[in-house]
């Protein structure tokens, strides 16, 4: 069956915020999609090296494709998101599916969109408290700059909250967070790119 979007992505983690994500498609500003999420069975690095060749054969199956994977992993291009998603669409380009796919690269890694400003987030990370206790607790522990918008290390950051709550880092918490935080606020130049790139696909 055809599908609005097909997306290709490095992990599970990665797969289940897409789902709570297009699970709200009005908090994107985007019209209802259908889709088929696919994980690469060599998560960033197969997503970067081969995943424009992995899609080859998906043009007919959907109307559009996203491959998406973190900045940061082993091997990694030096440079910026920017220009691996440039490269990434390079590939595409030279192999027919300009325009039919596109590229996003999460810096430094998808922990990095978790931290929207909402009560919800604290909720969600089973935080006792407030959002704005949360970041000062964070903060106190060296994992939160003052004056930065996101914690330096999303990732260590989410883990240490979920060791705190006593709550399992699992799938289920990215797909939660995605669907239930409001993304009107959210200024990371990923997730930013990821929504516009919907709104040209998929207009309300």
């Amino acid at each position: 069956m055809t599908v609005d979007l097909l997306c290709l992505v490095a992990d599970k983690n990665m797969e289940a915020a897409i789902s709570g994500l297009l699970s709200q498609p009005t908090r994107l500003g985007i019209g209802p999609v259908s889709h088929r999420t696919i994980v690469h069975p060599e998560r960033d690095p197969g997503c970067f090296l081969r995943g424009p060749e992995f899609l080859r054969g998906f043009q007919s199956e959907a109307a559009h494709a996203l491959i998406m994977l973190d900045h940061a992993w082993a091997g990694a291009p030096v440079g910026p998101g920017e220009e691996m998603e440039s490269d990434l669409e390079a590939q595409l380009g030279r192999i027919g599916m300009e325009g039919w796919a596109r590229a996003v690269v999460i810096e430094p890694e998808l922990e990095a969109w978790v931290f929207a400003e909402s009560g919800q987030v604290a909720t969600t990370l089973g935080w006792p408290g407030t959002y704005s206790g949360l970041r000062d607790i964070l903060s106190s522990r060296g994992y939160w700059p003052s004056g930065h918008p996101k914690p330096a290390d999303p990732k260590a950051a989410m883990e240490w909250v979920l060791r705190y709550s006593r709550l399992a880092r699992s799938s289920s918490v990215y797909r939660e967070l995605a669907g239930n935080v409001s993304t009107q606020r959210c200024t990371d130049r990923a997730f930013v790119r990821f929504r516009q790139i919907l709104q040209e696909w998929f207009p309300t």
